[in-house]
């Protein structure tokens, strides 16, 4: 029970990586507001978990919108009585796409989103988060965040983004109690990378192993690994890091890799 008492939200948290981490977090203890752009997912996701309402609640929230993000502080604090003690802004979009011929809207929204939605995500946190004695501020990067790729120069942009602002606010809000901090998983085995994969081959399995086979540990990072990791960084167990950037990525970022054949 490593969160015992804490009181939680995750944005971005109707499935898969948020979904796990609020699942998680309320299985350590702590009391969770699962928020979802997609309001009936949140309160989906939030039931599943707890369905008295009494440890997570589902609440809608475009990170995108700073009122949006001001309002799921002010109903996390009524919720918990009391300030927010981790808050894990995870929502975010993907990018896939030649820059030179991608729509001016696809690239708008992945910066809305990603940057300016992490940015209103912390500007509304910290202002509940400094009130308290336990106070972490998590992120979710990537492996993009630390990497390039092409076809992704908006996403890997977005991601870096992430990385530079933990960084600036561990110094910020460091000497008021607040850490700050980041995951940055590769590639994860959820629906979602499957559901991307099936469109473009038919033996999605095959696929997956070969995404796997790629990377030095062999296998892909899971939804769990990704809580795990949240969860570690929230608990006092991390209690003098911050400004980091964790990966989670089965060692992709260690170097140029190609495994040997058997």
């Amino acid at each position: 029970m490593l969160l015992q008492d804490y009181n939680t939200v995750v944005t971005g948290a109707a499935r898969g990586l948020g979904a796990a981490a609020a699942r998680r977090f309320v299985a350590e203890g702590a009391r969770t507001v699962v928020s979802d752009m997609d309001e009936a997912g949140a309160l989906e996701c939030a039931r599943s978990i707890d369905p008295t309402g009494r440890r997570a609640i589902g609440v809608r929230c475009d990170v995108s919108s700073h009122e949006d993000c001001a309002r799921l502080v002010a109903t996390a604090e009524e919720f918990f009585g009391a300030p927010i003690d981790v808050f894990l802004a995870h929502a975010g979009v993907g990018f896939v796409g030649r820059l030179t011929e991608v729509e001016v809207e696809r690239i708008r929204r992945a910066i809305e989103v990603n940057v300016l939605g992490s940015v209103f995500s912390a500007q509304a946190a910290l202002h509940s988060l400094t009130k308290s004695p336990r106070a972490s501020l998590l992120f979710t990067s990537s492996l993009q965040g630390v990497m390039g790729r092409p076809l992704r120069s908006v996403y890997t942009a977005s991601k870096h983004a992430i990385v530079g602002l933990v960084k600036g606010l561990a110094l910020e809000f460091g000497p008021q109690g607040v850490r700050v901090n980041a995951i940055a998983p590769a590639a994860t085995d959820t629906p979602h990378l499957r559901a991307m994969l099936a469109a473009t081959t038919a033996d999605v399995d095959e696929a997956v192993r070969n995404v796997a086979a790629s990377m030095p540990l062999g296998w892909l990072p899971t939804p769990e690994d990704f809580a795990d990791a949240a969860v570690f960084l929230a608990s006092p167990a991390a209690r003098s890091i911050t400004g980091h950037t964790l990966l989670l990525d089965s060692g992709a970022a260690a170097g140029i890799f190609k495994r040997e054949p058997a």
